[in-house]
């Protein structure tokens, strides 16, 4: 049973992603200043502040499992250094295939200077909305793990969500290792929107 608190913390964090959703399309021009107000009340009331993802491979072991894991995805509308944080396992767009997304975890946002173990490479400071993502599996190599460590900063707006759960069989599932920051802001949504069930029925492996 979620408590009162719990779920006014929730509605909270609704109301948060509804505005920047909205707000988003705004700024974009695809709606205009009286659709606003509607499309941030439509957005509230509508959908889920998370969806499911199925990842597989090495990169990610052994937070995600090899034979694959799905995944539960906080949605981020705009990922800024207030909304996603340095040890959050992230989703993100694949540099090479835009239609791809990747499971990684953002080791460095702008403001971070990069000291590469090779002396040959000259240490650089990441820019404005770069951040640098990394694979969990330290066995791989940059091409294997295929992480900033091959294609270089990313975007964050290349982030479109966080993975807050991981289910790799129907006995072997928990929340996943984030940030202080975002495991406490999370906790709500995991405790209201999480249905293990419904993880079980849509797994594939």
């Amino acid at each position: 049973m979620v408590s009162l608190s719990t779920w006014c913390r929730y509605i909270v964090h609704k109301l948060d992603y509804s505005f920047s959703l909205s707000w988003k399309s705004y700024k974009k021009g695809q709606i205009s200043d009286r659709e606003l107000k509607d499309a941030i009340w439509k957005n509230l009331f509508q959908g889920k502040l998370t969806y499911l993802h199925w990842n597989k491979g090495e990169p990610m072991a052994p937070t995600i499992g090899e034979q694959g894991s799905t995944l539960l995805v906080r949605k981020i509308p705009a990922a800024v250094p207030t909304r996603v944080f340095v040890g959050d396992v992230v989703v993100l767009k694949d540099p090479d295939n835009s239609d791809n997304y990747l499971v990684r975890r953002l080791a460095a946002t702008e403001g971070y200077e990069m000291v590469s173990k090779d002396e040959k490479d000259e240490p650089f400071v990441l820019e404005k909305d770069q951040c640098w993502v990394l694979a969990d599996n330290e066995k791989l190599k940059p091409k294997e793990a295929k992480d900033s460590r091959l294609f270089g900063p990313v975007t964050m707006s290349d982030i479109v969500g966080r993975v807050i759960y991981c289910l790799r069989t129907a006995v072997d599932h928990g929340p996943v290792q984030n940030s202080h920051s975002s495991m406490r802001r999370d906790s709500p949504v995991l405790e209201v929107e999480l249905d293990v069930d419904e993880m079980v029925k849509n797994h594939k492996a």
